[in-house]
């Protein structure tokens, strides 16, 4: 299957193509350029407007006193659920400490103790204080500065900015070859044109305006993972959908992007209550507030819906230094109209990262010959059911180094593409609220049979709304469409509750279920999924 767009205008090449301008894609194109290969970079609005730049946690690694990768390892594998791959476990936390200091060298400067050294917090999940921070709760935008910096200093990197990549491109033996792409802008390169490379790395981040409610970027509409889904690669876990259990609760008819307040707040002591002031996680989970994330959703979820209320309280009023603290997440309450100094703030649950995405390899391959993914768009398997704290923002550092090495290593020469035979399809922007609606009604923190099968038949409807009119717009709910899909399906077939993946008509887990869900779509728009044993 492949998107309707009109006949390519221009063309551009690189040796390499990457998508996306979060830590995962910029992490791999300066890597990509000390092997001296060129890069064309692109990004859907401006270079600084993903995903990464709105991370207010941090990065997690074993760098303080007496923390080791084991350690992290064994934490990692525990929010995990029991379906983390082991391998890719191991690549993340011992290959992490170096990609931190690497990414310090780049010009990346976190946030120091009174003694000079790093200074190192705790997130829920994990039992050692191994986080780093920038700017208290603006890790993602000082990691994104840094990044951006030794980016734009390179002549051998090229950006196009507010362009989305539409479809691949294949040749006659099947290799990726390059992507078509949508230009918003003046001269040569406006609408559509083609891009020419030897390989293509997708680091689109996420998806989480599948949901009504979000904490990603409008931009985070799951493109590469459809791009991929469209060219015939397969997809892995993406039933599981992480919810931020405190995203800043200002009224259910508000949608799109929600303030988050980060757990570094539960961190500094903040507290969980209900409206009668009860602290409802105490004897939930050994680590309380500071239980991993699936947990305090669905138990705030559970409050939520026993009492009929929208929101609960997280009380963070013994912290006095609030406002150095977390100047961030300080603004948006004062906006909201909320002192956190003297008032509780009101929290539920929100989308906020898909622990699957295309499945790939530990050098970030996919099932495509020339195809790559990296990041939040990658299921790498180190995430298993439910991604532990800060292990996003690592995860673009360390696979992006392996990506771009194997390509160094491994690239092929420029094939041509092929004349594609793949069935067009559109549908209208028109369903877009409708969608969301359905998918956070439906499959959001808790999910049973009914209430998927009935988002399914949903989206079977909508997918009548189609449209003859290509534009961003209609793409990007397109996109949205094919992801609703492809999460409602596998959380259909997994009859089980595990990590971030919550079924009422199923609550327990099953030794039945430690599988990996795989889909693929093929050209003629039909869906195929196997179970593949997970390697503990």
């Amino acid at each position: 299957m492949k998107l309707l767009a009109g006949n390519p205008g221009w063309t551009v090449s690189a040796d390499v193509i990457v998508i996306g301008s979060g830590v995962a894609g910029l992490t791999t194109a300066l890597n990509l350029r000390a092997s001296n290969l060129s890069v064309l970079l692109v990004t859907k609005a401006r270079i600084d407007e993903g995903s990464t730049k709105w991370a207010q946690g941090g990065i997690a690694a074993a760098l303080g006193p007496g923390d080791t990768p084991e350690q992290h390892k064994k934490d990692t594998l525990i929010a995990g659920a029991g379906l983390c791959d082991i391998d890719a476990v191991d690549v993340l936390v011992t290959e992490g400490p170096e990609a931190v200091r690497k990414l310090i060298a780049r010009g990346a400067v976190f946030d120091k103790s009174e003694t000079g050294e790093i200074a190192l917090t705790r997130e829920g999940g994990h039992l050692r204080n191994r986080i780093l921070h920038a700017g208290g709760d603006a890790t993602g935008a000082e990691v994104s500065r840094a990044l951006l910096a030794a980016v734009n200093g390179d002549d051998g990197i090229e950006v196009i900015e507010n362009a989305l990549a539409i479809d691949v491109l294949k040749s006659d033996a099947g290799r990726v070859c390059g992507v078509t792409l949508h230009v918003i802008g003046k001269g040569s390169r406006d609408g559509v044109g083609r891009a020419l490379a030897r390989a293509v790395v997708i680091a689109t981040g996420g998806l989480g305006q599948v949901y009504s409610q979000t904490t990603n970027p409008s931009v985070s509409t799951g493109d590469g993972v459809a791009l991929a889904l469209r060219a015939g690669a397969e997809i892995a876990d993406v039933e599981f959908i992480q919810f931020h259990p405190t995203v800043l609760w200002r009224d259910d008819s508000l949608s799109g992007q929600q303030p988050l307040i980060s757990e570094a707040v539960r961190g500094e002591g903040a507290e969980l209550v209900n409206d009668k002031g009860v602290r409802f996680m105490k004897g939930k989970h050994p680590q309380g507030d500071l239980a991993p994330r699936d947990i305090v959703a669905i138990e705030i979820f559970k409050q939520m819906k026993e009492r009929n209320s929208p929101h609960v309280w997280l009380d963070a009023t013994m912290i006095k230094d609030f406002p150095e603290r977390f100047p961030t997440i300080f603004a948006s309450c004062n906006e909201n109209g909320i002192d956190p100094r003297k008032q509780m703030i009101p929290v539920s649950p929100a989308s906020h990262y898909s622990s699957g995405g295309v499945k790939v390899d530990l050098a970030g391959r996919t099932s495509i010959p020339g195809l790559y993914a990296c990041g939040e768009t990658a299921c790498t398997g180190a995430h298993g059911a439910n991604r532990l704290a800060s292990n996003s923002l690592l995860e673009g550092l360390v696979f992006g180094t392996r990506i771009s090495a194997d390509i160094a290593k491994n690239i092929a020469p420029q094939s041509q593409p092929s004349q594609s035979t793949s069935k067009e399809f559109l549908i209208s922007p028109a369903i877009k609220m409708t969608l969301q609606l359905a998918m956070s009604q439906g499959a959001g923190v808790m999910r049973n049979e009914q209430s998927l099968r009935e988002t399914l038949t949903t989206l079977e409807q909508l997918a009548a709304h189609t449209s003859t009119e290509p534009c961003i717009e209609a793409w990007e709910v397109s996109n949205l469409y094919l992801l609703a899909t492809a999460i409602v399906k596998a959380a259909l077939l997994r009859c089980e509750s595990r990590g971030s993946h919550w079924r009422s008509d199923f609550p327990d887990s099953s030794n039945e279920w430690v599988k990996r869900i795989v889909q693929s779509y093929d050209q003629n728009g039909k869906w195929s999924s196997k179970l593949e044993e997970v390697k503990l």
